[in-house]
């Protein structure tokens, strides 16, 4: 079942890495370079799961995900922290700030999707 997928990520690279790989599983993409324009397209676009990089500039994904969390309009969304922080704590930190999940980046392409889709509503 092909669902609505938000991606708040910064770096083009990963970007496109992860538009590819949802899109060739049939989920549709939804696009946010920063963490305000995540929030306004996450209320916007209704999106069954947002996947959010943590390291991005202005507000960084923790306080996004605070944003998201506290938003009635969003509140209801899982979101998924997709970053390169991998130290003790991180995970915690992530899942406190009202992530759903934790995946570690650099992606491995054998595993996002099954990762990914686990969040998603059956």
């Amino acid at each position: 079942m092909a669902h609505r997928v938000l991606v708040i990520e910064d770096n083009e690279q990963n970007m496109y890495l992860i538009t590819f790989m949802l899109e060739r599983a049939g989920h549709q993409v939804v696009q946010a370079q920063d963490g305000l324009e995540g929030i306004g397209l996450a209320e916007s676009e209704n999106p069954a799961l947002i996947l959010l990089d943590i390291q991005l500039p202005e507000m960084d994904g923790y306080a996004v995900a605070g944003e998201l969390k506290r938003n009635p309009a969003t509140a209801h969304v899982p979101i998924v922290a997709v970053t390169s922080y991998a130290m003790v704590g991180d995970r915690e930190r992530a899942l406190d700030a009202g992530c759903s999940g934790y995946i570690e980046k650099p992606i491995d392409p054998d595993t996002f999707i099954h990762e990914v889709e686990a969040f998603l509503p059956r």
